[in-house]
């Protein structure tokens, strides 16, 4: 190679090395944020453990498509009815009791998934997926809101990045482990994984700093609550293209939404391993952690950091998950497939990477906490309606599995329109002072 060429190698990894130092330097250094990652090591991946035996359950109990979607239904659902009101106890309760009553109710919750072994008794296992569910929107928030207790604000991004590739690597051992343990110790052995998990998760978390009881807030300040909220829809209204860029990882959903019910089909009917889908499904998502975790940071380096790249990093997402989902359908082959579940998962990672990097570069701190709340409701809601569609398109309206994955990739195409749109026109209507940053 040319030694300009030599010489930007090693410097790249030299950087590479510095960043990973910190990293490791925060978890060496803070106690109490090293016990709070590892509890959220060990219930990230119990909830991805979780998910392989329960998809398999489902599949041995029912062959509905809708059946599969109401899995995925019952998991969001309640983070978009519950994360208001879960905000609410976070600031007016200990965060940290709250994350360890949480954590050992849902272990109690989990384990009850072992009474399952009938169709008839699926109601009671969707009852107790949405509590499992409630129970992870009361402890998100507050362990979101105890963070800024455990860790210094110069090291707050650090910690952040950390728990940003902690979920996709969680994602990736955890649905690969999983698949494995369902399909070669039975699904029952998942849920007490994850069931323990949990309890491990909470005793992580009760060797942190005792927090102190959040200031309550008076009944006037929780009216100046509500019409706070209305100012930053007001916020937003006013200002089309941050609208734009919140409606970002929402308009991704409607594509990727799908794929996740309908992955549990092409793993379990198309390419199957060993007689069922659990290993292929935990190689599927394996894939979606790599992807999600590796493929914004690859992208980042190749762009940038400057905000007109991170825009164009927004609108190669949308190419990638377009791409990547007509992939699927398309695939002849599990490699192919794999190959498509990368593609894809390499451009929704870069969705979510840089929408929120732009979002923090142009929101007032006053607006943040309101506008990423609106954000995550409008993620969660498009997530949920994708699902549905996907469990109505194979069960009631004939499409084939490969026909319903091409409309998700039509989708998809549509929104990178819509974005490739609005970034032209509205980018350009923004305030001076704005407009010269992004």
């Amino acid at each position: 190679q040319p030694p300009g060429r030599v010489g930007h190698c090693q410097e790249t990894f030299f950087c590479f090395l510095c960043l990973m130092n910190r990293y490791v330097a925060l978890l060496r250094s803070n106690r109490d944020y090293r016990y709070l990652w590892l509890g959220a090591v060990s219930s990230n991946f119990g909830d991805w453990f979780n998910l392989i035996a329960s998809a398999e359950l489902i599949s041995d109990l029912t062959s509905s498509g809708i059946a599969v979607s109401y899995l995925f239904l019952a998991r969001f659902i309640p983070l978009f009815v519950v994360s208001p009101f879960a905000g609410v106890l976070a600031d007016k309760y200990n965060r940290r009791h709250l994350m360890i009553i949480a954590d050992v109710l849902r272990a109690l919750t989990v384990a009850g998934f072992l009474l399952i072994d009938s169709p008839d008794q699926l109601w009671l296992f969707y009852t107790l997926m949405v509590t499992q569910f409630v129970l992870s929107a009361v402890f998100t928030p507050a362990r979101n809101a105890a963070l800024a207790n455990y860790v210094a604000q110069e090291d707050l991004v650090t910690a952040n990045a950390i728990d940003s590739a902690t979920w996709s690597s969680m994602l990736a051992l955890g649905a690969l482990i999983g698949g494995i343990v369902a399909q070669y110790f039975g699904r029952n052995s998942a849920f007490l994984f994850d069931a323990t998990t949990f309890l491990l998760s909470a005793w992580f978390i009760s060797r942190t700093m005792p927090l102190r009881r959040p200031r309550l807030a008076s009944a006037a300040g929780s009216e100046h609550e509500k019409i706070a909220f209305s100012d930053g829809l007001r916020f937003l209204w006013s200002r089309p293209f941050i609208m734009t860029l919140v409606f970002v990882k929402a308009g991704g959903s409607l594509a990727w939404g799908a794929i996740n019910v309908l992955e549990i089909n092409y793993a379990s009917d198309v390419f199957p391993i060993g007689g069922d889908g659990a290993t292929t499904l935990g190689l599927i998502y394996f894939v979606t952690g790599v992807g999600t975790g590796l493929g914004p940071i690859a992208i980042r380096h190749w762009l940038g950091d400057a905000p007109r790249r991170l825009r164009l990093g927004i609108t190669l997402g949308y190419l990638l998950l377009t791409m990547g989902i007509a992939m699927l359908a398309l695939a002849p082959t599990l490699p192919l497939y794999l190959l498509g579940t990368l593609t894809r998962t390499v451009g929704t990672g870069a969705l979510w990477v840089f929408a929120s990097a732009l979002l923090y570069l142009l929101l007032p701190d006053e607006v943040r906490g309101r506008v990423f709340a609106f954000e995550f409701a409008l993620l969660t809601l498009t997530q949920s309606l994708s699902t549905l569609w996907a469990g109505i398109a194979l069960d009631n309206v004939g499409l084939t599995l490969q026909q319903t994955t091409l409309t998700m990739a039509l989708v998809a195409a549509v929104v990178m329109l819509l974005w490739i749109w609005a970034n032209a026109v509205w980018s350009r209507g923004m305030r001076p002072e704005a407009a010269s940053r992004v």
